[in-house]
């Protein structure tokens, strides 16, 4: 009774794995939103590439956090109004 026991807890924590959905070799990533659900397609090399393929989808792009480099490019601040005294 035990081993079928252990035997339908392994199946039950297998069938719930997921495997990493960010492919860490593309810095960017679609992030596609479909009638049942979402999805991401990491197989992207630039944010204008994955803009074309995103048109007229629901669809966004998005930096893939685990990538080797994590940025797509330098990240710039909006500099800050200076104030007159």
């Amino acid at each position: 009774m035990r081993i079928l026991l252990i035997g339908m807890l392994a199946l039950t924590a297998s069938a719930t794995a997921h495997a990493q959905t960010f492919d860490p070799r593309y810095p960017v990533c679609q992030h596609n939103y479909r009638w049942g659900g979402e999805d991401y397609d990491c197989s992207f090399t630039s944010l204008a590439q994955c803009a074309a393929s995103a048109s007229g989808l629901s669809a966004i792009c998005v930096n893939n956090p685990y990538a080797a480099n994590a940025s797509v490019g330098p990240v710039r601040r909006p500099a800050r109004p200076r104030r007159s005294y």
